[in-house]
């Protein structure tokens, strides 16, 4: 039997083609819309407000940890209890050691990708303390007779927030958070950028952790990585950076 191909079958045979090709095909994840900012020792969560304001305004729901700096442990949880709060995935930030936190608490089932800001990224039997002895830093800090480090004032500008003006540096050192020590020896044992994304942002101006560990990071968790010219505070002198690298992660990791 001869049928006729008239160009009006012809189109409907092209578009229940197409229509079994979307249905076939596997749908696209949205993109992720959570993100939780963890910040380091000698600061707090105020610092993200410049990075905050960007992604807040680009549509996301951004929520920031306080961690007590006393023991990882407890810097973890308060970091899995701002993730329970999330509807949905979340894109998980840390500057400084607050990338040991988030190496920790990023096997997480709410967490879809990392972002390192010059920050630790340890591995299983590692600590920040471990890896700053083999490649070290220039920060000064100072040890109160009951286990707490802190960065010498007189040096804060120099060693921690070398991109940012002098007065608000001066202010920075005079309100900074002490951290226990012991957080910079505990051993981190199960590190989430072995089994998820990560980008990372060298600083290459870093006196508090040495860039050369910082790319060492990056390389060996294969993350997407950019430099830029900054000190340790480029979470806040390049906020415009650090929010993009944020929503890049958010965009890629959603699909």
């Amino acid at each position: 039997m001869n049928i006729s191909l008239t160009p009006t079958r012809i189109a409907c045979a092209i578009a229940s083609a197409l229509l079994l090709a979307f249905a076939a095909a596997p749908a696209s994840a949205a993109p992720v819309k959570n993100i939780v900012l963890v910040h380091g020792q000698f600061a707090d969560a105020s610092g993200w407000k410049p990075v905050y304001d960007i992604l807040a305004k680009d549509g996301y729901n951004v929520n920031m940890v306080q961690e007590p700096l006393t023991s990882l442990d407890e810097d973890v949880a308060a970091t899995v209890r701002v993730l329970a709060r999330q509807q949905g995935p979340s894109i998980l930030v840390g500057h400084s050691y607050g990338g040991a936190v988030i190496t920790q608490a990023g096997t997480d089932p709410h967490v879809a990708g990392l972002v390192y800001i010059a920050a630790h990224a340890p591995d299983a039997g590692e600590s920040t303390a471990s890896n700053k002895n083999k490649i070290p830093g220039q920060i000064r800090t100072v040890t109160t007779p009951d286990g707490f480090v802190f960065v010498d004032p007189a040096h804060f500008h120099e060693d921690f927030a070398g991109d940012l003006p002098a007065d608000q540096a001066e202010f920075m050192a005079r309100s900074q958070i002490p951290a226990a020590a012991r957080v910079n020896t505990t051993l981190i044992t199960n590190p989430a950028w072995r089994v998820k994304p990560s980008w990372y942002m060298v600083a290459k101006q870093d006196r508090a952790i040495n860039p050369d560990l910082e790319r060492m990071y990056a390389a060996r968790a294969h993350s997407h990585t950019v430099e830029v010219d900054g000190a340790h505070t480029i979470y806040i002198s390049r906020a415009k950076e650090v929010a993009a690298m944020i929503e890049e992660a958010a965009q890629s990791a959603g699909n």
